[in-house]
């Protein structure tokens, strides 16, 4: 019995010291956008502009942080369901508390469970820490154009 509990002791010691570990920048920011695209797809407009800085610039300085805002509130309210499926995220640790990230996403949407309008984006985003936490300070996006796909009508 007591031979079980210190190995119970022993496991949760290697538990709670492999949770302590620190994360990569490119594990921080990679945690940071997944936290974005999930309050995003669930609704949670102020959570998900919780994360946008307030400098934020967008569209090659064409955005402000509250045009953005804006622009996300449509997407919502056009939407009844928003999806964002994110691929490889690449990430740069730029300079001193800024870092760089690139991927594609396909974001879906519509009014039922099945979307009836979607669109692949090449995505480049820049990140600035404060307090311990990273913020999206500037972002880029434009379509992926597929060749040889035939338009639905």
């Amino acid at each position: 019995m007591r031979l079980a509990l210190s190995l119970v002791a022993l496991l949760g010691g290697f538990l709670l010291a492999s949770c302590s570990e620190e994360r990569t920048i490119a594990q921080q920011i990679i945690a940071a956008i997944n936290e974005m695209e999930e309050n995003g797809e669930a609704g949670r407009r102020g959570a998900f502009m919780d994360r946008v800085h307030e400098s934020f610039s967008g569209q090659s300085g064409r955005l402000t942080r509250d045009e953005f805002q804006r622009f996300m509130m449509l997407q919502w309210n056009q939407n009844q369901r928003l999806h964002a499926q994110l691929f490889p995220i690449a990430v740069t640790e730029d300079w001193d508390q800024q870092a760089s990230a690139r991927f594609k996403v396909l974001v879906t949407g519509g009014r039922g469970f099945i979307p009836d309008r979607g669109q692949m984006f090449e995505v480049f985003t820049v990140w600035q820490l404060e307090g311990g936490d990273w913020y999206l300070l500037r972002a880029d996006w434009e379509p992926v154009e597929f060749e040889g796909l035939i338009p639905a009508r």
